[in-house]
């Protein structure tokens, strides 16, 4: 997923202050969550098809996998929709260890992080449950104003829609040096990009597979007339990572539970049902 934030305003001193007056909120380990009865869960805000509020509901893929894990832990579920911030170590220290400066009770569970060894390694206080989904970069293209979409130099002199600053702007304004740069048209978040595209604004879309499978399916279109593809691409930017799950280190009973239950999911076609919902297609992680 791209990673949207917003920075939060500069600390006044008697913020600084109330921070050492308040209580620490810690994660907690599984026997601990087990008593309590419920399990606490952060998912983004903003990351449709996965999590985002809607008519006052969170709702999406995440939502309902935490419903799910809740229920097969037989637990209640305490979800918490985050914002992003700068990059996934401080989602990690605000949400799982260190917390706010209220003194917010922690998450014992993130969903969504990358399933990444260098991450782990830099946020020792984390420790990554197995992943449950691969994300992959797309496109979808229009058959009205394409002949085909199946290398970048099929792109030729068509726009594609995509969001700013996200994985796959990077992935086009990278392509062969640069060649593709004046084709992009820039949108504040992808939503926006991809009511463009079906508009007929342009005739490429680009995001995330997951991203295009779901607004394609809430518009009713399918690939007759909007094929959704993936294109090989070598270089510094990923086309594809696993997403998973993340506690705190001290809470490694609970991210090996968690995980048994993730695989369980993959194996039996819930994973694979719950994406069918938001009509998309379930990419098992390699390890599954």
């Amino acid at each position: 997923m791209s990673h949207p934030f917003t920075r939060r305003g500069a600390l006044t001193a008697l913020a600084g202050l109330a921070a050492l007056a308040a209580r620490p909120a810690f994660a907690r380990p599984f026997d601990e969550v087990n008593a309590d009865g419920t399990l606490r869960v952060a998912l983004y805000g903003e990351n449709a098809p996965f999590s985002e509020m809607r008519d006052g509901k969170p709702v999406g893929i995440d939502v309902d996998l935490a419903q799910a894990l809740a229920q097969a832990l037989k637990l209640k579920l305490d979800l918490r929709l985050v914002d992003a911030g700068e990059n996934v170590d401080g989602d990690f220290r605000l949400n799982l260890w260190k917390g706010d400066l209220a003194g917010s009770p922690l998450a014992d569970l993130m969903l969504h992080v990358p399933n990444d060894k260098l991450l782990g390694i830099r946020n020792e206080q984390v420790f990554l449950v197995r992943p449950y989904f691969e994300q992959r970069l797309a496109f979808a293209w229009a058959r009205d104003k394409m002949e085909g979409l199946s290398s970048f130099p099929d792109i030729e002199e068509n726009q594609i829609a995509v969001e700013g600053a996200s994985a796959s702007d990077l992935q086009i304004l990278m392509a062969e040096n640069g060649r593709y740069r004046n084709n992009l048209k820039h949108f504040r978040n992808f939503e926006e990009a991809a009511k463009a595209f079906l508009a007929g604004e342009t005739a490429i879309l680009a995001g995330t597979r997951p991203a295009i499978e779901a607004a394609l399916f809430e518009a009713k279109v399918g690939p007759d007339r909007f094929p959704v593809v993936e294109i090989a691409l070598g270089g510094l930017v990923k086309t594809n990572w696993e997403l998973g799950g993340a506690v705190r280190s001290d809470s490694r009973d609970l991210g090996y539970a968690v995980g048994e239950v993730l695989g369980a999911m993959s194996e039996d076609g819930r994973l694979k049902a719950i994406c069918a919902r938001y009509g998309v297609t379930y990419t098992p992680p390699k390890g599954f």
